[in-house]
């Protein structure tokens, strides 16, 4: 569990910094951004698992439904989440895309799996939507974004789009950690989801990625969306989906917009109210509940014990 939360919440770290970074190509579109960090890191995914992926093709094969519900997902999940951010704001648009996914991918595993939620999820949970929420409405209070037909509009449609991210996010994970629990390495299994969902953002980044290269600035802000939160992170996330389940995994990453917040005030020069840093503290509260040991297995080692004593002494008897 350490080893997998720490992979997860140093993943969400480095994907803390896209929206520092893309505010440092302002012209260039969600769809372009999106499209070149998510399919270039993708396709960086696959090269570098080409190995595994080929030794584990006919297993990846025989769960081909699995990884192309991935891949469509990871195909999906920037363009939504970038545009969320563009229509509705970076704090409102990673909230909704960020805070949203635990639940989704809560009820996925419900679903799908049968997977009972526990206390102490539920808790942690909680805490970190809370958290989301303050930081969402500290740092959208701070904006202070024009209000009227158009911008409600435009504001809509982004917290619709964060929702269809969240979704998508949930879905990718729950596959990848399907994957990898039935039997595929993570690294075959990231790389062929990712790699096949890289494909796919391929013609959208043919068409709309023209300002990456209009200058040095752009260019620079797109590679490293694509090798450093994207590619790094995803290798990151993916280890840490080898050892935790994938709902857990989402609520780690509530520290995305919380570092994402932090950030902003650090590099960007924002300024965050207070409520914003009891969001953050909410945030922090969330990643100790879901990372603190457990002593469960401990206790349940010890009433094995005590059940195999009480049976040797009536087997005696």
């Amino acid at each position: 569990m350490r080893v997998g939360a720490v992979c997860v919440l140093a993943a969400s770290l480095l994907w803390a910094t896209t929206g520092t970074a893309a505010s440092f190509a302002p012209e260039v579109g969600p769809l372009a951004i999106g499209a070149m960090a998510m399919g270039v890191g993708g396709l960086l995914q696959a090269l570098l698992a080409a190995g595994p992926i080929t030794r584990q093709a006919r297993q990846l094969l025989d769960r081909r439904g699995t990884v192309l519900v991935g891949a469509v997902s990871v195909a999906v999940y920037p363009l939504a989440f970038y545009s969320s951010m563009r229509l509705a704001g970076v704090a409102v648009g990673t909230a909704v895309s960020v805070g949203m996914a635990p639940l989704a991918s809560a009820v996925l595993e419900r679903v799908a799996d049968r997977r009972k939620l526990t206390r102490r999820w539920r808790f942690g949970a909680a805490l970190g939507l809370l958290g989301t929420v303050s930081i969402c409405a500290a740092e959208a209070t701070g904006t202070g974004r024009a209000a009227g037909p158009e911008s409600a509009g435009a504001a809509a449609l982004g917290v619709g789009l964060g929702l269809l991210a969240a979704s998508t996010y949930a879905v990718y994970s729950w596959a990848a950690h399907r994957l990898i629990t039935g039997g595929i390495g993570a690294r075959a299994a990231m790389g062929a989801v990712f790699g096949l969902g890289g494909l796919g953002l391929v013609p959208v980044l043919i068409t709309t990625g023209g300002p990456l290269v209009g200058s040095w600035g752009n260019a620079a802000v797109g590679a490293y969306m694509a090798v450093v939160p994207m590619f790094a992170g995803y290798v990151l996330f993916g280890w840490g989906l080898a050892h935790v389940a994938a709902s857990t995994a989402t609520t780690l990453s509530l520290l995305e917009p919380a570092g994402a917040a932090v950030l902003a005030v650090l590099v960007v020069g924002e300024r965050l109210p207070v409520l914003g840093w009891v969001g953050i503290a909410l945030v922090s509260g969330c990643l100790a509940v879901l990372t603190a040991p457990t002593r469960r297995r401990r206790t349940t080692a010890r009433q094995s014990d005590t059940s195999s004593d009480r049976a040797l002494a009536s087997v005696r008897l």
